[in-house]
């Protein structure tokens, strides 16, 4: 019997690798589209992809930290990750698109916010699975009334 997807833990590492995948293929797909005049395709269209693909992360990432077994060990993977992510989405963007994170307009905006919400994020994660493990370890038997 296979364990179901949502009860596996994968590594940062590996989540951000699977994230930069399909953010370079959507990007190709795109350049592609535009190349062969298929479609009218905007030039910042990767910088969308690189932002929106390093958010899927973040709250992916978040989500899966909850059935992590070492919470300091992950929490510190999946710092590194993004950093990673963020910085090679960045740099697919820049060379598909040809423009510059400091000229894709509003971009480079998307990605400062994206990251505080990823710290954001692990930080909330961190703080809701400490007080569940709080929570499971106090004894509780009877509410206690009130005169």
């Amino acid at each position: 019997m296979s364990t179901p997807l949502y009860e596996r833990t994968f590594s940062p590492l590996q989540q951000a690798g699977a994230i930069f995948a399909g953010s370079i293929l959507l990007m190709g797909l795109g350049w592609l589209t535009r190349v062969s005049g298929l479609m009218d395709v905007e030039v910042l269209f990767p910088w969308a992809i690189a932002t929106a693909f390093t958010l899927l992360f973040a709250l992916l990432n978040s989500l899966m930290s909850l059935s992590a077994d070492n919470s300091m060990q992950y929490y510190g993977s999946s710092i590194y990750s993004y950093i990673g992510l963020a910085f090679m989405n960045g740099v697919a963007a820049r060379y598909i698109s040809g423009v510059q994170l400091a000229d894709a307009e509003s971009y480079r905006w998307i990605y400062i916010v994206i990251t505080i919400g990823f710290l954001v994020f692990m930080s909330m994660v961190n703080l809701m699975k400490k007080i569940v493990q709080f929570a499971e370890r106090e004894e509780w038997n009877e509410p206690k009334y009130r005169k």
